[in-house]
């Protein structure tokens, strides 16, 4: 089970991976530099540097679900 401070929530739409809102900036709608087969991977058990391209933050993805992405940043209250 993924510790809910620490995820973020993901659409894949159309072959492209979206964060309902970023937890840095909140911008709605954000295109993450990540493809369905990378959050495959990270599924495995290899690690993601995710950028966000509306703020320039950074997060490592460690771990991700059906709906989720696991970082390693509390990024939710």
């Amino acid at each position: 089970m993924i510790p809910f401070e620490k995820s973020l929530p993901y659409d894949i739409v159309m072959g492209d991976v979206y964060a309902p809102k970023c937890p840095f900036c909140g911008q709605e709608n954000v295109l993450l530099s990540m493809k369905p087969g990378e959050v495959q991977s990270v599924r495995e058990g290899k690690k993601k540097l995710l950028v966000f391209p509306c703020c320039k933050n950074k997060l490592t993805v460690l771990d991700s679900d059906q709906d989720y992405l696991l970082t390693d940043t509390n990024i939710r209250r």
